[in-house]
């Protein structure tokens, strides 16, 4: 059976913690911004993790 594949994709937009959860950016700052609040805009910016919901797949993405 030959080894599994890393996704490449998820692995260059995601990092795991040492805690083992993932960290990912928030989505929606790309574009049609000005229609968005500052405050909205702000807390953007920080990162948030993958949900326990899609944590399995995510993982298995990874390799992990």
């Amino acid at each position: 059976m030959p080894k599994m594949k890393t996704h490449r994709g998820l692995a260059k937009r995601t990092k795991v913690t040492g805690s083992g959860e993932v960290k990912r950016m928030k989505a929606f700052k790309s574009h049609i911004l000005n229609k968005k609040s500052a405050k909205r805009k702000r807390n953007l910016r920080k990162s948030g993790l993958v949900s326990d919901a899609n944590m399995k797949q995510v993982k298995r993405m990874l390799g992990l």
